[in-house]
């Protein structure tokens, strides 16, 4: 998919590592997104993809490292990170919708007690980006009302209800049937069209060879090669790329030990 593209800095990730007792999930990270681009991060389960992306946003604490979301150092003891998390929207596997409030409740309120916003301003904002999402017509549903698709498609739309400078996709479409996911998908293939900056954690590989600016490849907790989709798909650099590759796209004819190779650590958050 071809974009304008930005030097303008939105991410920048160096030496972040992450351990969770004696597990060292993420072993020295650098990882640069600019505005406008979209990165997939794709790898084995295990390899710390979705550790990668909560620590952006501070969903997790780094052991080391720095992490910056534009010139603010939000992995600093002085950052208010609550401040920063108004610019970042995640979207996780689980909807987390508030199972207590309707669609457009959902949607507005963060917009109330985060930013402020009047009710009247927060309706319409949170009606605007249901519109996007194509639910327009479910505001007054409760969560348990809609499918899994639909209920995701809200979870983009409150998080877009917050003006994000940069959005986190944790596996979006893994707790969806498989017909299901091509909604949520062609949802996102949208937001890449209208130049929001992401970084997806996906086992989509049709989407992130079609959308994504750059695919980075994880491994044990390392950035084992990035670059562009035509690079990093379709004709890898690295043998562990390749594996990793054959087994998702072919996986009746990887080759003997592939899997094996592929297995995650026997204990692991790294997700």
């Amino acid at each position: 998919m071809v974009r304008a593209q930005s030097q303008e800095v939105v991410v920048s990730i160096a030496a972040l590592r992450k351990s969770f007792g004696p597990l060292e999930v993420l072993k020295g990270i650098d990882l640069t997104v600019h505005r406008g681009e979209v990165v997939c991060v794709i790898g084995p389960s295990g390899s710390g993809k979705s550790t990668l992306l909560r620590c952006v946003n501070l969903l997790e604490q780094p052991t080391s490292g720095s992490v910056h979301l534009g010139a603010e150092e939000v992995t600093h003891p002085d950052c208010d990170i609550d401040s920063v998390r108004r610019h970042v929207g995640m979207v996780f596997q689980q909807f987390n919708l508030f199972p207590h409030l309707s669609v457009l409740g959902n949607c507005t309120i963060a917009q109330h007690k985060v930013l402020r916003r009047s009710g009247a301003e927060a309706m319409a904002v949170a009606r605007r980006n249901l519109e996007r999402v194509g639910l327009s017509e479910k505001v007054d549903a409760y969560p348990v009302q809609l499918s899994g698709w639909q209920q995701q498609r809200v979870a983009i739309a409150r998080a877009l209800s917050m003006d994000p400078d940069l959005m986190l996709f944790d596996e979006p479409t893994s707790a969806l049937d498989p017909e299901l996911v091509g909604d949520v998908l062609a949802v996102m293939r949208r937001l890449a069209q209208e130049g929001m900056t992401m970084m997806v954690v996906t086992h989509e590989m049709a989407f992130a060879r079609e959308v994504a600016d750059r695919v980075v490849f994880m491994d044990d907790g390392l950035v084992v090669e990035q670059g562009a989709p035509s690079q990093v798909i379709g004709s890898p650099q690295q043998e562990r790329t390749r594996i990793f590759l054959q087994r998702v796209l072919d996986p009746t004819n990887a080759e003997p030990g592939a899997v094996d190779a592929l297995q995650p650590p026997p204990r692991s958050a790294a997700g």
